[in-house]
């Protein structure tokens, strides 16, 4: 009865997403101040509905209630209650449900908390976003309903993939999907402003906080997705430009792009055309992400589907939106006229050299992970494009940003001066000079990989502090004034200085990390980069659904214990397949990573071991990164509508 009633609010939500697109709009068209009011209610029915929705599916799925398709392929009895619930989107149908549910919430809170924008452009917002309801609403109807019957329920289900069944992957789908989700509110925004023919400052105070929501959800996401593929996937990496993973990562540089042009156009109303455009795209990488994901044009051990007819359906909602943003960008970019004008030394300008290098960066990624399709359809050849490529062709633009931040950080806008903006910054620069010559001397025949990421991680993050320090003025006082500074400038410096921690730990661990592969004995030990490594014992452990093989390693360093691990090998019976849990020694400079593999026919057993100098640095840079996105959009002025008192949008009229 729940799941049909789920099934039914479904429908009923995909109504109200056709309604809410099409009478708030002609109400904006009209002025017809009736017409244009549906728009809130119908925005929060169309969530209340999808919730409903979400919630009956959950609830099948916590309930182990097998007459449904989707639970018996991707659940079991014997499962923990988390992973019976992450369930419902560890699959192409439940994800999607989550998907459209975001969708909603999003278009739900710009009716709750969009009560000072004006109301044609809420209307506008609002129609948009029902638009984009309407067409996901009917590629799950349509395509992948998460609620169709069997006609002879099983007596258990056939378990979900091991490999989700793991507490960071649990969360890592929720919050990738809020901030890839998040950027439909951006194209939302920026399609209501072409239609009003109006960019202003405030429409950029308006954009600015979904567009740093979408990027903070983005920045945990893609973390959460590499700290699981670090820990559980037993190879040690953290990243391995993977399609699905590239398919994350370009909306979030797109989404940084378009977070520093809004602020040019908020405080400078230049580069609007710009920055409209960067809404579109963004929010159409995040489509060619769910297209990648979902189609199976392109091999990924990430993918949730491998269905062409859905691939096809997906494409044509991508080239539906895209098109639509596109024309309609054609067609109204010229009522976007810049106001501000700079000067070629100004904060503009470094935005402007910001936003180049995010986007070609973007666009470099983009080719990469394309061009084994483009090789097979075009030239019928088949190759992969890998790491070698991303590293080498990816690598510089991070090396230039990171160089140019702290110095845009400072420059004043409109026009500054060079030298005045560097003698504060000297000290900086001393200390990141300094650090890289430590690195360096300390190494020994390696690339220059580590002491030039500990140059850029030095510079980042003391040209953080510098800039912070420098607004609190002159005299007596300045501590006091420090903690008084508006939160956007904290956010704006711990983000700064977490991408450089984040760099540092990238370097540390690809220029210094050790590794040792052999076959070990019970009993034997080994030394990997003056820590001794002992293996004590390998024993069999049942879990609650699972079978381990379990090892017990010691840890020590001049025959001091430092810390005991068990690596394990997994076997989910009712999936029938293997997993790896890697035991890992966590510490503030480096990690040790232990792997048990299988026991050989000769005796004794395959043990890996590896030694990762900085490696939690790189998602602790992560975390700080979305606490500084976080500090800022708590800070009032960066808030829905902020401002939007004192600055009524002014304009072209679309009419």
């Amino acid at each position: 009865m729940i799941t049909e009633l789920g099934h039914f609010a479904l429908i009923l939500a995909f109504f109200v997403a056709c309604f809410q697109s099409v009478v708030p709009l002609i109400g904006a068209h009209k002025r017809w101040a009736g017409w244009m009011a549906v728009a809130e209610p119908a925005a929060t029915l169309q969530f209340v509905l999808t919730l409903g929705a979400f919630g009956a599916l959950m609830w099948a799925f916590v309930t182990s209630d097998f007459s449904l398709e989707l639970v018996v392929a991707n659940s079991h009895s014997a499962k923990p209650l988390l992973y019976k619930i992450t369930g419902v989107w560890g699959n192409h149908e439940g994800s999607m449900l989550l998907w459209v549910l975001i969708v909603t919430l999003f278009g739900a809170f710009a009716a709750w908390f969009g009560g000072n924008l004006p109301p044609t452009l809420k209307a506008r917002v609002l129609s948009i976003q029902g638009l984009i309801g309407v067409a996901f609403f009917a590629f799950i109807l349509f395509t992948s309903n998460p609620f169709l019957r069997m006609d002879v329920p099983p007596f258990d289900g056939r378990d979900l993939n091991p490999l989700l069944q793991d507490p960071g992957l649990a969360f890592h789908p929720p919050f990738l999907y809020l901030g890839y989700v998040g950027l439909s509110m951006t194209y939302s925004f920026a399609l209501a402003a072409l239609i009003e023919g109006r960019v202003d400052a405030a429409w950029g105070r308006w954009v600015r906080p979904y567009t740093l929501a979408a990027w903070i959800f983005l920045t945990i996401g893609i973390a959460l997705g590499s700290w699981w593929a670090y820990y559980e996937l037993g190879w040690g990496g953290f990243w391995f430009w993977d399609p699905v993973e590239n398919a994350s990562f370009m909306p979030w540089l797109i989404a940084a792009a378009l977070l520093h042009s809004a602020i040019v156009v908020e405080k400078r109303e230049s580069l609007k055309s710009w920055t409209i455009l960067l809404a579109i795209i963004a929010f159409g990488f995040s489509m060619i992400g769910a297209f990648i994901t979902r189609s199976g044009v392109l091999t990924s051990v990430h993918a949730f589907a491998t269905d062409p007819e859905r691939g096809v359906f997906l494409l044509m909602i991508t080239g539906f939106f895209m098109m639509l943003g596109l024309t309609l960008f054609a067609a109204r970019a010229g009522a976007m006229q810049a106001k501000g004008v700079f000067g070629l030394m100004s904060r503009e300008t470094m935005l402007v050299a910001n936003n180049v290098l995010l986007g070609v960066s973007a666009f470099v990624i983009f080719v990469g992970t394309i061009w084994p399709l483009i090789s097979e359809l075009m030239f019928d050849r088949k190759l992969s494009v890998g790491e070698p490529f991303f590293n080498m062709a990816f690598t510089p633009f991070m090396v230039v940003l990171g160089l140019i931040l702290p110095v845009g950080a400072m420059l004043p806008w409109k026009r500054g001066n060079l030298g005045r903006v560097v003698k504060p910054l000297a000290g900086a620069f001393a200390l990141a000079v300094a650090v890289g010559a430590l690195a360096f001397a300390m190494q020994t025949e390696r690339s220059a990989l580590g002491p030039v990421g500990l140059f850029l991680a030095a510079w980042l993050v003391s040209g953080a502090a510098v800039d912070l320090w420098s607004r609190t003025g002159r005299g007596g006082g300045r501590l006091s004034r420090l903690t008084r500074l508006p939160r956007a400038d904290w956010g704006k410096a711990v983000a700064h200085a977490g991408f450089g921690i984040t760099i540092a730990g990238i370097a540390g661990m690809l220029a210094w990390e050790a590794e040792d592969i052999r076959v070990a004995q019970v009993g034997d030990s080994f030394d990997v980069s003056g820590l001794t490594i002992t293996l004590d014992d390998v024993r069999e452990v049942e879990g609650p659904n699972y079978l381990s093989t379990m090892a017990d390693v010691t840890l020590s360093k001049g025959g001091s214990e430092i810390s005991r691990l068990t690596p394990e090998k997994r076997i989910y019976p009712v999936a029938g397949m293997p997993t790896t849990e890697a035991a890992i020694d966590n510490g503030f400079l480096r990690d040790v990573y232990v792997v048990i593999g299988d026991e050989q026919a000769a005796g004794g057993w395959a043990v890996r071991t590896y030694y990762k100098p900085l490696a939690n640095w790189i998602w602790g840079g992560a975390i700080l990164m979305a606490i500084g996105g976080a500090l800022s959009l708590s800070d009032r002025r960066y808030r829905v509508a902020a401002g939007a008192r004192k600055t009524r949008a002014v304009g072209v009229p679309a009419e």
